[in-house]
Protein backbone atom coordinates (compact mmCIF):
# COMPACT_ATOMS: atom_id res chain seq x y z
CA UNK A 1 0.00 0.00 0.00
CA UNK A 2 1.35 3.44 -0.89
CA UNK A 3 1.25 6.18 1.70
CA UNK A 4 1.27 9.89 0.93
CA UNK A 5 4.44 11.67 2.02
CA UNK A 6 2.54 14.94 2.38
CA UNK A 7 1.88 14.66 6.10
CA UNK A 8 1.39 18.05 7.77
CA UNK A 9 4.49 18.87 9.83
CA UNK A 10 4.08 19.23 13.56
CA UNK A 11 5.03 22.75 14.65
CA UNK A 12 5.03 24.46 18.01
CA UNK A 13 2.00 26.43 16.81
CA UNK A 14 0.01 23.26 16.06
CA UNK A 15 0.88 21.83 19.47
CA UNK A 16 -0.29 25.02 21.19
CA UNK A 17 -3.49 25.10 19.13
CA UNK A 18 -4.32 21.46 19.88
CA UNK A 19 -3.68 21.79 23.61
CA UNK A 20 -5.83 24.91 23.83
CA UNK A 21 -8.56 22.94 22.05
CA UNK A 22 -8.31 20.24 24.72
CA UNK A 23 -6.35 17.74 22.58
CA UNK A 24 -3.63 16.70 24.99
CA UNK A 25 -1.43 13.79 23.90
CA UNK A 26 -0.12 11.13 26.33
CA UNK A 27 3.49 11.49 25.08
CA UNK A 28 5.40 14.39 23.58
CA UNK A 29 8.86 13.79 22.14
CA UNK A 30 10.39 17.23 21.58
CA UNK A 31 13.72 17.08 19.79
CA UNK A 32 16.03 19.02 17.50
CA UNK A 33 18.88 21.48 17.16
CA UNK A 34 16.93 24.56 18.31
CA UNK A 35 16.51 24.28 22.08
CA UNK A 36 14.44 27.47 22.41
CA UNK A 37 11.22 25.95 21.08
CA UNK A 38 11.78 22.67 22.93
CA UNK A 39 11.88 24.55 26.23
CA UNK A 40 9.02 26.83 25.25
CA UNK A 41 6.72 23.95 24.25
CA UNK A 42 7.61 21.90 27.35
CA UNK A 43 6.87 24.85 29.66
CA UNK A 44 3.61 25.54 27.83
CA UNK A 45 2.51 21.92 28.25
CA UNK A 46 3.28 21.88 31.96
CA UNK A 47 1.48 25.18 32.58
CA UNK A 48 -1.52 24.09 30.49
CA UNK A 49 -1.96 20.69 32.13
CA UNK A 50 -1.32 21.63 35.76
CA UNK A 51 -2.42 24.54 37.89
CA UNK A 52 0.31 26.07 40.01
CA UNK A 53 -0.96 24.46 43.22
CA UNK A 54 -1.01 21.03 41.53
CA UNK A 55 2.64 21.03 40.49
CA UNK A 56 4.08 20.15 43.90
CA UNK A 57 2.64 16.63 43.82
CA UNK A 58 1.99 16.07 40.13
CA UNK A 59 5.05 17.36 38.31
CA UNK A 60 8.15 15.19 38.16
CA UNK A 61 11.28 16.37 36.35
CA UNK A 62 14.20 14.02 35.74
CA UNK A 63 17.39 14.21 33.68
CA UNK A 64 18.54 11.68 31.14
CA UNK A 65 21.98 11.24 32.69
CA UNK A 66 20.56 10.63 36.17
CA UNK A 67 17.84 8.13 35.34
CA UNK A 68 16.96 5.28 32.98
CA UNK A 69 14.03 4.53 30.74
CA UNK A 70 12.59 1.92 33.11
CA UNK A 71 12.42 4.46 35.94
CA UNK A 72 10.77 6.94 33.57
CA UNK A 73 8.14 4.39 32.56
CA UNK A 74 7.47 3.48 36.21
CA UNK A 75 6.93 7.16 37.02
CA UNK A 76 4.62 7.56 34.02
CA UNK A 77 2.50 4.62 35.20
CA UNK A 78 1.73 6.40 38.47
CA UNK A 79 -1.45 8.32 39.27
CA UNK A 80 -2.05 12.00 39.94
CA UNK A 81 -2.78 13.32 43.43
CA UNK A 82 -5.66 15.74 43.65
CA UNK A 83 -5.45 16.60 39.96
CA UNK A 84 -6.77 15.30 36.67
CA UNK A 85 -3.31 14.56 35.32
CA UNK A 86 0.32 14.21 36.30
CA UNK A 87 3.26 15.36 34.15
CA UNK A 88 6.62 13.65 33.84
CA UNK A 89 9.33 15.71 32.11
CA UNK A 90 12.55 14.08 30.96
CA UNK A 91 15.17 16.75 30.28
CA UNK A 92 18.35 15.96 28.33
CA UNK A 93 16.53 12.92 26.96
CA UNK A 94 19.32 12.47 24.42
CA UNK A 95 21.33 10.94 27.28
CA UNK A 96 18.74 8.24 28.05
CA UNK A 97 20.01 4.76 27.31
CA UNK A 98 17.85 2.04 25.83
CA UNK A 99 15.21 4.57 24.79
CA UNK A 100 13.75 1.94 22.44
CA UNK A 101 12.34 0.19 25.56
CA UNK A 102 9.73 2.97 25.63
CA UNK A 103 7.88 0.69 23.22
CA UNK A 104 6.55 -1.29 26.20
CA UNK A 105 4.96 1.82 27.73
CA UNK A 106 3.56 2.93 24.36
CA UNK A 107 1.50 -0.27 24.10
CA UNK A 108 -0.79 1.16 26.79
CA UNK A 109 0.11 4.70 27.89
CA UNK A 110 -1.27 5.86 31.22
CA UNK A 111 -4.22 8.12 30.22
CA UNK A 112 -3.78 10.39 33.25
CA UNK A 113 -0.07 11.04 32.52
CA UNK A 114 1.52 13.49 30.13
CA UNK A 115 5.05 12.26 29.42
CA UNK A 116 7.37 14.88 27.89
CA UNK A 117 10.83 14.15 26.50
CA UNK A 118 13.19 17.08 25.79
CA UNK A 119 15.90 15.87 23.42
CA UNK A 120 18.28 18.67 22.39
CA UNK A 121 21.13 18.89 19.88
CA UNK A 122 19.89 15.97 17.86
CA UNK A 123 16.84 13.92 16.96
CA UNK A 124 15.49 10.39 16.88
CA UNK A 125 16.25 8.48 13.71
CA UNK A 126 12.91 8.56 11.89
CA UNK A 127 13.91 5.45 9.95
CA UNK A 128 13.64 3.46 13.16
CA UNK A 129 10.34 2.41 14.65
CA UNK A 130 10.20 4.46 17.87
CA UNK A 131 8.95 7.73 16.31
CA UNK A 132 6.19 5.82 14.51
CA UNK A 133 5.26 3.96 17.69
CA UNK A 134 4.91 7.25 19.58
CA UNK A 135 2.61 8.64 16.91
CA UNK A 136 0.52 5.46 16.67
CA UNK A 137 0.05 5.60 20.46
CA UNK A 138 -1.49 9.07 20.04
CA UNK A 139 1.73 10.87 20.94
CA UNK A 140 3.43 13.81 19.24
CA UNK A 141 6.92 13.87 17.74
CA UNK A 142 8.11 17.43 17.20
CA UNK A 143 11.43 18.45 15.66
CA UNK A 144 12.67 21.95 16.40
CA UNK A 145 15.01 23.01 13.60
CA UNK A 146 17.42 25.90 13.52
CA UNK A 147 15.99 28.96 11.83
CA UNK A 148 17.38 30.13 8.51
CA UNK A 149 18.81 33.65 8.45
CA UNK A 150 15.79 34.77 6.45
CA UNK A 151 13.52 33.62 9.31
CA UNK A 152 15.25 35.66 12.01
CA UNK A 153 13.60 38.98 11.16
CA UNK A 154 10.03 37.61 11.52
CA UNK A 155 11.05 35.96 14.80
CA UNK A 156 12.46 39.23 16.16
CA UNK A 157 9.49 41.38 15.14
CA UNK A 158 6.99 38.73 16.28
CA UNK A 159 8.67 38.28 19.66
CA UNK A 160 8.65 42.03 20.34
CA UNK A 161 5.09 42.38 19.09
CA UNK A 162 3.96 39.83 21.70
CA UNK A 163 5.73 42.00 24.28
CA UNK A 164 3.88 45.06 23.03
CA UNK A 165 6.96 46.62 21.40
CA UNK A 166 8.00 47.53 17.87
CA UNK A 167 11.42 47.64 16.21
CA UNK A 168 12.88 49.59 13.32
CA UNK A 169 14.15 47.65 10.27
CA UNK A 170 17.82 48.58 10.70
CA UNK A 171 17.65 47.46 14.34
CA UNK A 172 16.22 44.11 13.20
CA UNK A 173 19.16 43.65 10.84
CA UNK A 174 21.64 44.47 13.62
CA UNK A 175 20.08 41.96 15.98
CA UNK A 176 20.05 39.24 13.33
CA UNK A 177 23.67 39.90 12.40
CA UNK A 178 25.17 40.23 15.89
CA UNK A 179 23.11 37.79 17.94
CA UNK A 180 22.50 35.21 15.22
CA UNK A 181 20.27 32.16 15.23
CA UNK A 182 20.65 31.18 18.89
CA UNK A 183 17.02 31.89 19.76
CA UNK A 184 17.46 31.49 23.52
CA UNK A 185 20.13 34.19 23.49
CA UNK A 186 18.08 36.28 21.08
CA UNK A 187 15.04 36.14 23.38
CA UNK A 188 17.19 37.24 26.32
CA UNK A 189 18.65 40.17 24.40
CA UNK A 190 15.20 41.24 23.17
CA UNK A 191 13.93 41.14 26.75
CA UNK A 192 16.76 43.53 27.68
CA UNK A 193 15.69 45.90 24.93
CA UNK A 194 12.08 45.81 26.12
CA UNK A 195 13.21 46.80 29.60
CA UNK A 196 15.26 49.66 28.13
CA UNK A 197 12.25 51.13 26.30
CA UNK A 198 10.40 53.98 28.03
CA UNK A 199 7.70 52.72 30.38
CA UNK A 200 5.16 54.96 28.66
CA UNK A 201 5.44 52.84 25.50
CA UNK A 202 4.76 54.06 22.00
CA UNK A 203 8.41 53.93 20.92
CA UNK A 204 10.22 51.39 18.79
CA UNK A 205 13.57 49.72 19.36
CA UNK A 206 16.14 51.67 17.34
CA UNK A 207 19.61 50.84 16.04
CA UNK A 208 21.05 53.21 18.66
CA UNK A 209 19.25 51.34 21.43
CA UNK A 210 20.58 48.03 20.10
CA UNK A 211 24.10 49.44 19.89
CA UNK A 212 24.05 50.73 23.45
CA UNK A 213 22.51 47.64 25.08
CA UNK A 214 23.86 44.72 23.03
CA UNK A 215 27.49 45.86 23.14
CA UNK A 216 27.90 46.99 19.52
CA UNK A 217 30.03 49.99 18.60
CA UNK A 218 27.93 52.67 16.92
CA UNK A 219 30.71 53.66 14.53
CA UNK A 220 32.67 50.45 14.08
CA UNK A 221 30.44 47.57 13.13
CA UNK A 222 29.82 45.34 10.12
CA UNK A 223 27.00 47.56 8.83
CA UNK A 224 29.24 50.62 8.81
CA UNK A 225 31.93 48.56 7.06
CA UNK A 226 29.48 47.43 4.38
CA UNK A 227 28.34 51.01 3.86
CA UNK A 228 31.96 52.18 3.58
CA UNK A 229 32.77 49.45 1.05
CA UNK A 230 29.61 50.07 -0.96
CA UNK A 231 30.48 53.77 -1.22
CA UNK A 232 34.22 53.08 -1.66
CA UNK A 233 35.08 55.15 1.39
CA UNK A 234 38.66 53.95 1.79
CA UNK A 235 39.50 55.93 4.92
CA UNK A 236 36.40 54.80 6.83
CA UNK A 237 36.80 51.16 5.77
CA UNK A 238 40.41 51.04 6.96
CA UNK A 239 39.53 52.76 10.25
CA UNK A 240 36.91 50.08 10.89
CA UNK A 241 39.38 47.33 9.92
CA UNK A 242 41.91 48.69 12.43
CA UNK A 243 39.23 48.82 15.12
CA UNK A 244 38.26 45.21 14.40
CA UNK A 245 41.93 44.21 14.63
CA UNK A 246 42.23 45.82 18.08
CA UNK A 247 38.98 44.19 19.28
CA UNK A 248 39.22 40.64 17.88
CA UNK A 249 36.92 39.06 20.46
CA UNK A 250 34.02 41.33 19.53
CA UNK A 251 34.83 41.33 15.82
CA UNK A 252 36.52 38.04 14.84
CA UNK A 253 37.47 37.64 11.20
CA UNK A 254 35.49 34.37 11.11
CA UNK A 255 32.35 36.44 11.72
CA UNK A 256 33.23 39.37 9.47
CA UNK A 257 34.06 37.33 6.36
CA UNK A 258 30.67 35.54 6.11
CA UNK A 259 28.93 38.91 6.46
CA UNK A 260 31.01 40.39 3.64
CA UNK A 261 30.39 37.30 1.51
CA UNK A 262 26.61 37.71 1.97
CA UNK A 263 26.87 41.42 1.14
CA UNK A 264 28.69 40.83 -2.15
CA UNK A 265 26.58 37.77 -2.98
CA UNK A 266 23.50 40.01 -2.74
CA UNK A 267 25.31 42.54 -4.92
CA UNK A 268 25.98 39.87 -7.56
CA UNK A 269 22.30 38.93 -7.53
CA UNK A 270 21.36 42.61 -7.81
CA UNK A 271 23.27 42.87 -11.09
CA UNK A 272 20.91 40.26 -12.55
CA UNK A 273 17.67 41.65 -11.10
CA UNK A 274 14.95 42.16 -13.73
CA UNK A 275 13.71 45.25 -11.89
CA UNK A 276 16.44 47.49 -10.48
CA UNK A 277 14.07 49.90 -8.76
CA UNK A 278 14.26 50.21 -4.98
CA UNK A 279 11.20 48.04 -4.45
CA UNK A 280 12.19 45.61 -7.21
CA UNK A 281 15.64 45.02 -5.72
CA UNK A 282 14.22 44.70 -2.22
CA UNK A 283 11.85 41.94 -3.37
CA UNK A 284 14.51 40.27 -5.52
CA UNK A 285 17.06 40.19 -2.68
CA UNK A 286 14.63 39.59 0.18
CA UNK A 287 15.73 42.65 2.16
CA UNK A 288 14.32 45.97 3.27
CA UNK A 289 14.12 48.95 0.95
CA UNK A 290 16.22 50.93 3.41
CA UNK A 291 19.05 48.39 2.93
CA UNK A 292 18.81 48.82 -0.84
CA UNK A 293 19.02 52.61 -0.47
CA UNK A 294 21.88 52.51 2.01
CA UNK A 295 24.13 49.79 0.58
CA UNK A 296 22.97 48.21 -2.68
CA UNK A 297 22.48 51.29 -4.86
CA UNK A 298 25.93 52.81 -4.05
CA UNK A 299 27.64 49.44 -4.49
CA UNK A 300 25.97 48.82 -7.86
CA UNK A 301 27.47 52.08 -9.12
CA UNK A 302 30.94 51.22 -7.82
CA UNK A 303 31.32 47.50 -8.59
CA UNK A 304 30.55 45.76 -11.86
CA UNK A 305 29.65 42.08 -12.02
CA UNK A 306 33.16 40.91 -12.93
CA UNK A 307 34.71 42.78 -9.98
CA UNK A 308 32.10 41.34 -7.60
CA UNK A 309 32.87 37.83 -8.83
CA UNK A 310 36.57 38.39 -8.15
CA UNK A 311 35.78 39.83 -4.71
CA UNK A 312 33.78 36.74 -3.77
CA UNK A 313 36.71 34.57 -4.79
CA UNK A 314 39.10 36.69 -2.72
CA UNK A 315 36.85 36.47 0.35
CA UNK A 316 36.91 32.67 0.03
CA UNK A 317 40.71 32.76 -0.28
CA UNK A 318 41.02 35.02 2.77
CA UNK A 319 38.77 32.69 4.76
CA UNK A 320 41.03 29.74 3.91
CA UNK A 321 44.16 31.72 4.80
CA UNK A 322 42.62 32.79 8.13
CA UNK A 323 42.34 29.08 8.93
CA UNK A 324 46.02 28.44 8.14
CA UNK A 325 45.73 27.28 4.53
CA UNK A 326 48.79 28.60 2.67
CA UNK A 327 49.39 31.16 5.39
CA UNK A 328 52.16 30.43 7.89
CA UNK A 329 52.41 33.84 9.58
CA UNK A 330 50.10 36.66 8.38
CA UNK A 331 47.83 37.94 11.14
CA UNK A 332 44.06 38.14 10.77
CA UNK A 333 44.26 41.93 10.92
CA UNK A 334 46.68 42.05 7.99
CA UNK A 335 44.55 39.54 6.08
CA UNK A 336 41.53 41.79 6.49
CA UNK A 337 43.45 44.87 5.39
CA UNK A 338 44.71 43.01 2.31
CA UNK A 339 41.17 41.95 1.48
CA UNK A 340 39.77 45.46 1.84
CA UNK A 341 42.55 46.86 -0.34
CA UNK A 342 41.65 44.31 -3.02
CA UNK A 343 37.95 45.21 -2.76
CA UNK A 344 38.48 48.96 -2.87
CA UNK A 345 41.06 49.12 -5.69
Amino acid sequence: MAYSSKVPAVTHETIVRDVRAGKIAPVYYLMGEEGYYIDRVADFLVDSVLREEEKAFNLMTVFGLDTDIDAVMDAAKGFPMGAQRQVVVVKEAQNLKNIERLEYYLRQPQPSTVLIFCHKNGALDRRKKLPGLIERAGGVVYESKKLYESQLAPFITGYLKRKGAAIQPDAVAMMAEYVGADLSRMAGELDKLCIALPASGGQAVTADLVASHIGISKEFNIFELQEALGGKNVLKAMRIANYFDKNPKANPIQKTLPSLFRFFSHLMLAHYAPDKSERGLAEWLGMGEWQVRRNVFPALRNYNGVKVMHILGEIRRTDARSKGVGNPSITNGDLMRELLYFILH
